[in-house]
């Protein structure tokens, strides 16, 4: 199966041996609207604790806005030189029960109302530390949006499309310059996607039974 890029789509495995955290990508090279899309949706279709999907998908390809960006995140040069930067959002007000989302998402089932006030007061009981304050909120949703952002860089490998997960970065500095309000949403990570210009480096791993042990 051929792709938009010219890529042969690549198996899974395939894909996790192409994966790189590329460094510097090809400025000449624009990933298709398209190509982004079945990335973006790899995130969008990912699970989430309670089916919240507590998260949102900023793109960003303004030179402008990527350049104001590189000094809040350490510098690093991939924010300017990917096509598509990619900020991944934790949901904080989306999780909360009093802002009404999370009955709305369970509404999203058929259910008789008895038992949406039971998965509702469930939900409630079982996150009372968690929702006591934004800062537990954020802990516990951006870890969920890993799991999104580890799905976008994996289907982006199985098109040949490159990226970099960047914890690097100045918080409270990325958040105002993108103006987000923090009590909504707050940033997790960035994730820049391009075409690297180098080849790609060796594949280091620890070896399989230093990392995978049964318990029978």
């Amino acid at each position: 199966m051929n792709v938009n890029n010219g890529a042969t789509l690549k198996t899974f495995e395939e894909s996790l041996n192409f994966r790189h955290a590329c460094k510097i990508f090809d400025e000449n090279k624009k990933i298709s609207a398209e190509d982004m899309k079945y990335i973006l949706e790899a995130g969008r279709k990912s699970p989430s604790s309670f089916g919240m999907e507590a998260w949102k998908f900023l793109v960003i390809t303004n030179q402008e806005l990527k350049a104001k960006l590189r000094p809040a995140c350490w510098d690093q040069v991939q924010i300017t030189s990917c096509s598509h930067l990619v900020v991944v959002l934790a949901g904080i007000e989306s999780v909360k029960v009093e802002s009404g989302i999370p009955e709305k998402r369970f509404r999203r089932r058929a259910m008789p109302q008895e038992q949406l006030d039971f998965y509702l007061s469930l939900y409630a009981k079982h996150l009372e530390e968690t929702l006591s304050s934004d800062e537990n909120i954020y802990a516990w949703t951006s870890k969920q949006s890993y799991i999104a952002a580890a799905n976008m860089m994996s289907a982006a490998a199985t098109v040949e499309i490159d990226s970099c997960p960047i914890e690097g970065f100045s918080k409270p500095a990325v958040e105002e310059i993108l103006e987000l309000d923090t009590s909504k949403y707050q940033v997790a990570m960035l994730l820049p996607f391009g075409y690297r210009i180098n080849p790609q480096s060796e594949q280091l791993r620890l070896d399989y039974d230093e990392v995978v042990e049964f318990i029978d």
